[in-house]
């Protein structure tokens, strides 16, 4: 199943929540939209979790404030959340834009994932196709021996049933 939507870009540009969450304000908390922000989430071995480089979170830039950069998939769109919060009064500014770069990876794993089920879709249509020819086969063998080995009675059947 495919995490995005087949034309992100378009989505991104014509969608007026992507056009509203592209402008910096405070529009996430205006419009109830929540987000949890993972910056590296623990990978499937269960190894740690590396620790955010100031390129994702940043105290430095201005006191008392920290900026933060998440990329996502938001409603099959990949983007990057970029903002600010204020660390006394937990508030703060952000605006989402749209990450060219991961679309462009997720095209890529969706089209193949595409290609890999049309793959598995084509082999087990061949695979039914050759078993219902086998079966066939075998019916028509089971045939030739049945009139072989009981011809009245092969014959009688053949004309009550056709």
């Amino acid at each position: 199943m495919p995490r995005v939507v087949p034309d992100q870009r378009s989505k991104f540009d014509n969608e007026e929540f992507f056009r509203k969450l592209s402008r910096e304000c405070e529009a996430f908390v205006a419009t109830g939209t929540n987000l949890s922000l993972q910056f590296f989430p623990a990978n499937l071995h269960g190894d740690q979790r590396q620790v955010p480089t100031r390129e994702y979170v940043d105290f430095e830039r201005e006191t008392g404030k920290v900026y933060l950069k998440a990329p996502m998939i938001l409603n099959g769109v990949c983007v990057i959340w970029r903002g600010w919060i204020d660390l006394q009064r937990l508030d703060g500014m952000g605006y989402l834009e749209y990450d060219d770069e991961r679309a462009q990876h997720e095209d890529a794993l969706a089209q193949a994932a595409f290609e890999e089920a049309r793959r598995r879709t084509r082999d087990f249509e061949d695979r039914d196709r050759s078993h219902r020819e086998d079966l066939e086969v075998r019916e028509l063998n089971h045939l030739k021996i049945l009139r072989v080995k009981f011809p009245v009675r092969f014959s009688l059947l053949s004309a009550w049933s056709g």
